[in-house]
């Protein structure tokens, strides 16, 4: 289920791509490139998790109660709505994969939820900033869905995401500030921290039509997590290359997309070069990523057992 990551990472890219260099064809054909690839792994991904599920559903309830890879089944949902804010000059593409989307995540979110608050064997050790993804995916609705016309589902999904993103703050940050650290294949995960008021900025200026003292708050404290992750850039580089390095991936996409937003509306030239800057160390790091994906594919590192 881990591998649907890999998608959220491309299309946040080309996403990236397509709202940093509106004018450029160069960017045009990068962007187009990189969303039909995502597009078409996202079908190929869904067809293996489809099958994998007829033939071996006792792994996939496994998944299901799994107390980290369950918390990326809404990064199907995720990808449904990434996808449709790529393909939204095609308008009965985007609003099918956008109403896809919307409803997979309402179901998931509840099923994420439910499972949470009826546990039997969850402990603290096993919160991580994982358990994000399923509210990152209600704010990334209203992304959208202002677009499409759904005003006041918008609103509803912001604003479940964003309440369950701060008490999830306080809660992970209790566990990685009090516990013992993260296990080494989870550390790429604290990029994920990143993801929430990135894209609560992009949805929230969309809502409110602008730029307010909301949207600010939001951004800024996107951008200081930024800094804070990247005074650590060391500590991450040291990590060997596991499926969920994919964590570095969507969540600076997120705040790549976010800069250039705010660029537009506050008009400050230097984040006009924080964008593009941020876009290009973006694409480094997805380059990275792919090539050693597809090294530890070839030497059979990818669906192993942990």
């Amino acid at each position: 289920i881990t591998l649907f990551s890999i998608v959220m990472g491309l299309s946040g890219l080309a996403i990236a791509w397509q709202k940093c260099f509106p004018s450029s064809s160069v960017a045009y054909v990068l962007s187009l490139s990189i969303g039909l690839f995502a597009s078409v792994l996202f079908i190929i991904l869904l067809g293996l998790y489809g099958w994998k599920t007829l033939r071996h559903i006792d792994e996939v309830r496994t998944e299901l109660h799994h107390p980290v890879r369950l918390n990326f089944f809404p990064t199907i949902s995720v990808n449904m709505l990434l996808l449709s804010v790529f393909w939204q000059s095609t308008s009965m593409l985007a609003i099918t994969l956008w109403t896809a989307g919307m409803l997979l995540q309402l179901v998931l979110t509840i099923y994420v939820m439910s499972s949470w608050l009826n546990h039997s064997h969850f402990t603290i050790e096993h919160v991580n900033p994982s358990w994000f993804i399923p509210m990152v995916g209600n704010i990334v609705v209203p992304i959208n869905g202002i677009y499409l016309g759904y005003e006041e589902i918008s609103w509803f999904f912001f604003s479940v995401g964003l309440l369950f993103w701060l008490v999830l703050l306080v809660i992970v940050m209790y566990r990685l500030l009090f516990h013992e650290q993260l296990p080494l294949r989870l550390i790429p995960t604290y990029f994920i921290l990143l993801a929430p008021p990135s894209v609560g900025f992009i949805s929230y200026t969309g809502l409110v039509g602008g730029l307010d003292n909301g949207a600010r708050l939001l951004y800024y404290c996107a951008l200081f997590w930024a800094m804070l992750l990247g005074c650590n850039a060391i500590r991450f580089w040291r990590v060997p290359f596991v499926l969920s390095s994919w964590a570095f991936s969507f969540p600076l996409a997120a705040l790549s997309i976010a800069t250039i937003k705010m660029a537009e509306l506050s008009q400050q030239p230097y984040l006009c070069w924080l964008a593009r800057l941020l876009v290009i160390l973006l694409s480094v790091i997805v380059s990275w990523l792919v090539l050693r994906t597809i090294q530890a594919a070839r030497q059979g590192k990818i669906c192993t057992q942990e």
